[in-house]
């Protein structure tokens, strides 16, 4: 049956199909249309036009969606991809929250729910995933059969062979073997795994702050600290798919807390100087005992509050830090500031630019993401989407 699956391209069963995918690809990219749109835009007759919207309605890829006029008085049919041809399951695993989305095939998110995340150990989480993706899926009206591709984000790096993630310490047992086998057992087959940074790159380059830019890296900080980056529309990996791992880069204060400037480096990685909790902690520092959480601090410098704006200043340093380290390697015309942090952008933005051009050439343009807290939801519809359109494709029409 492959054979009638993928008919050789030189026979007859074979250009219908490639015809087929052009319509269909129109259809997708620019949408609704009528047959002499589709024949003069994929450059195919109206013949065979005709035909391959007749094959595509047949197999569920394709609908009428009502008529427009000519301008001659004679009303033609509209056409679109029908996007409930298949849905694409997203879900956003992080330390405090679990987020879940089905989406159609026209991008549209016809259920969503949202959790904090309470559970301690990888099995618990791998279980909480998978009562809430199929709530998710119930609540869309839909079952597992409908859901066609399955992306899920999370820190760290996926291991292929021990199929767990490295470098994800803020979510205990994530590094436990067989952990990527127990999630596609209770999300489903195929199950295609991101680390959540890359994906709220995707995100903000197709639907955010990011839309056009050729080389531009996602700084995302929250509980921990990542970076998504990508150049020419592509995600850029790495050797081992750590490319970003930002969190991981030697950070050394001048001096201990307390101790005076004689006193010996501290040593550390940038995570712990620049994610969310340090916000909390220099705050402390400086003399802001009230402060319970890095939103709270940006509350109060936004109030005028002294303290928590000289907190902001020392985060917006450290911030500074790690966008010119990250210039001096990738040379990005582009840094947008994403997670829990990238909401204090209109606090945080000017200080960071100040800072950098205090002591680096390498000044690339900061700008705050646009997507919030959906960067990692909306990376992972995205690349499902790309991934469902050709799979949907082959399985309805050969079935057809």
């Amino acid at each position: 049956m492959v054979g009638a699956e993928n008919p050789p391209v030189g026979t007859p069963a074979g250009m219908r199909k490639i015809n087929q995918r052009a319509v269909l690809d129109l259809l997708r990219r620019s949408g609704p249309a009528t047959r002499p749109q589709v024949a003069k835009d994929t450059g195919l007759s109206k013949p065979t036009v005709s035909q391959a919207l007749l094959a595509l309605e047949a197999a569920g890829l394709a609908r009428a969606t009502g008529h427009t006029s000519t301008g001659t008085g004679r009303s033609a049919v509209l056409y679109e991809a029908d996007p409930t041809a298949g849905y694409v399951l997203g879900v956003d695993i992080g330390r405090e929250h679990l987020r879940v989305a089905v989406s159609d095939l026209g991008h549209t998110v016809v259920a969503r729910r949202d959790e904090r995340n309470t559970s301690r150990s990888g099995t618990a989480l791998v279980s909480a995933v998978g009562a809430l993706a199929s709530a998710t899926v119930r609540e869309a009206g839909l079952s597992q059969a409908d859901i066609v591709v399955r992306v899920l984000g999370s820190p760290g790096v996926a291991d292929p062979d021990k199929r767990c993630f490295r470098h994800a310490p803020n979510l205990p047992g994530w590094g436990k073997a067989g952990l990527l086998d127990e999630l596609e057992g209770v999300l489903g087959p195929d199950l295609m795994v991101e680390n959540d940074a890359n994906l709220t790159a995707v995100g903000e380059w197709e639907r955010g702050a990011a839309r056009g830019a050729s080389v531009f890296g996602c700084i995302t900080i929250g509980t921990g600290v990542g970076m998504g980056v990508m150049v020419n529309g592509q995600v850029f990996r790495g050797a081992t798919g750590a490319a970003g791992e930002i969190g991981y880069l030697p950070y050394g204060q001048a001096h201990a807390a307390g101790e005076g400037e004689d006193a010996p480096p501290v040593r550390g990685h940038l995570e712990e100087a620049t994610a969310a909790q340090s916000v909390v902690r220099g705050a402390r520092e400086l003399g802001l005992g009230t402060a319970k959480s890095a939103r709270e601090v940006f509350r109060l410098a936004r109030d005028g509050d002294e303290l928590a704006l000289r907190a902001v200043e020392a985060e917006a340093d450290r911030l500074a830090y790690t966008v010119a380290s990250v210039a001096a390697v990738i040379d990005p015309e582009l840094i947008v500031l994403g997670g829990g942090i990238g909401t204090a952008a209109d606090l945080l933005l000017n200080p960071i630019d100040r800072a950098l051009r205090s002591f680096t050439p390498l000044v690339p343009s900061v700008v705050q993401g646009e997507l919030g807290d959906d960067g990692v939801l909306t990376g992972a519809i995205s690349v499902g989407l790309r991934a469902a359109e050709g799979l949907v494709f082959e399985r309805k029409v050969g079935a057809a």
